[in-house]
């Protein structure tokens, strides 16, 4: 059995949100806001939180519909592009925020510090990383130091290693099982 009426393009949707049809809208909403929700819920993690800013998004298409230019890419492209770049700025916020209590919170406190003891703990910790990376396999240490220390991603690693990436995140998954195992192991001794 066909949809006798089948709903229309995201594009043309949009471009009736952009001339203000709140009919257009509701239909538009009703296609993308679970898909908003669902990419801004990955990148915060918080439902609550992923709740307010899919609602910003929603707001901020509705707002700005008339700016979509379609010669760019996609309606789709469009709406979750801004429900990205929401969800990154509210997790750059909450992390400010966080390193604001921090730092007040350092401040306001007066402990004894001891620097003998704090760089004899970190020289061991070194010592320690570096004799449980010996301890992977040349192919883990390697991806690992690639990505950890270097900085490079995930596709970056797979071009210098010429490896496929799921190979790449697999030798780095189970490294990092190793060291973390290796490392509970020290910290313990």
């Amino acid at each position: 059995m066909t949809d006798p009426d089948p709903p229309p393009a995201i594009d043309t949707l949009l471009a009736a949100v952009a001339r203000s049809d709140r009919e257009a809208f509701t239909r538009l909403y009703d296609l993308v806001a679970p898909r908003v929700y669902g990419l801004v819920r990955r990148v915060l993690r918080d439902a609550g939180h992923a709740e307010d800013v899919a609602q910003e998004v929603m707001v901020e298409v509705w707002r700005a519909a008339a700016r979509f230019d379609p010669a760019r890419g996609s309606a789709t492209g469009w709406i979750l592009t801004i429900a990205h770049r929401r969800a990154v700025d509210r997790v750059r916020s909450e992390q400010a925020a966080a390193d604001r209590t921090v730092r007040v919170g350092a401040a306001s406190v007066d402990t004894a510090y001891d620097v003998v003891a704090d760089e004899a703990a970190t020289r061991q910790e070194v010592r320690d990383v570096r004799r449980c990376l010996d301890a992977l396999t040349d192919l883990q240490r390697e991806a690992i130091t690639l990505a950890y220390y270097q900085g490079r991603s995930y596709p970056q690693v797979a071009e210098l290693l010429g490896a496929p990436v799921p190979t790449v995140k697999t030798r780095m998954r189970d490294g990092l099982i190793r060291l973390r195992d290796c490392l509970s192991t020290a910290v313990t001794a």
